[in-house]
């Protein structure tokens, strides 16, 4: 069942208190939705529910925040338990809790993995399995889940990244297929490089990056992918990561090669530097 209209929706958004998490809490609550921010940044919570109240003052949705730790599944419980307690039901799911880390696979600590596999994917887990409970007894209810564009790309010095993101993408794919009429529907966001803070990260800032994305445009897709419950929303305005997706595609093994040539080339040019 589509949701079409957000005013009295209750909607979770985890990785609230920054980037597309923010946005996307202050496109919802905007339009009227209960909005339940979850993330591990306490500091950033308060922060958060300020600008939501100082930039729409008008708004009658309630602000909760929580402070969540989604690698945590009794924490991620506890969200949805006080958000049916609070607001009576969960309409919507956005997990955009995420982080970064590259690297060349030879000297990628098995630590950086776990934590990439843990935030990224277990984190979105935790969500879908802790929510779909309430959703199944409502009979209706929507997943937003982010991936990537690493989620489609094999991505030299991001292999761990990719990995969590195509986790994310079979996931919900598969979940998709289980939840066929149920009135549960799931949009798998593939974004490109977006400007918030993950980009800046250790690991991550030093690789070549243009983000072409705003945490508001990117908010502003979701809304809308959401309204017309589509499955599957690419968003790649960097002409390059767009051709990179349609060799992919077309010819993995060709794509794979390409990039593969691209990425040494650039490591010499460095070295020559």
């Amino acid at each position: 069942m589509a949701l079409t209209d957000f005013s009295g929706a209750t909607a979770i958004i985890t990785g609230g208190a920054s980037g597309i998490g923010l946005a996307t809490a202050q496109a919802l609550y905007a339009g009227g939705a209960n909005v339940v921010l979850a993330d591990i940044n306490e500091q950033g919570l308060r922060e958060a529910e300020e600008l939501l109240k100082k930039r729409s003052p008008g708004a009658n949705g309630q602000i909760i925040c929580i402070s969540t730790d989604v690698t945590r599944e009794d924490e991620v419980q506890e969200v949805m338990e006080m958000t049916v307690a609070m607001c009576k039901r969960i309409d919507l799911v956005v997990t955009c809790a995420g982080i970064g880390r590259g690297g060349k696979i030879d000297t990628f600590a098995s630590s950086d993995m776990q934590q990439l596999l843990a935030i990224n994917f277990m984190g979105t887990f935790h969500c879908v399995q802790q929510a779909l409970p309430t959703m199944r007894h409502q009979g209706s209810g929507y997943f937003v889940c982010l991936s990537s564009v690493a989620g489609k790309l094999g991505v030299p010095a991001l292999s761990g990244y990719c990995a969590t993101k195509w986790a994310v993408r079979g996931f919900t794919s598969a979940v998709r297929a289980e939840l066929e009429g149920s009135g549960i529907g799931i949009t798998t966001v593939y974004p490109a490089w977006v400007d918030t803070p993950m980009i800046h990260q250790e690991g991550v800032g030093n690789l070549q990056i243009e983000a072409l994305l705003t945490p508001e445009q990117v908010a502003s897709e979701i809304l809308q992918a959401v309204r017309t419950e589509q499955r599957d929303l690419t968003l790649a305005p960097n002409p390059d990561i767009s051709s990179a997706l349609k060799l992919f595609s077309a010819n993995q093994d060709m794509a794979e090669r390409a990039m593969g040539q691209f990425a040494l080339r650039a490591a010499q040019q460095t070295q020559g530097a």
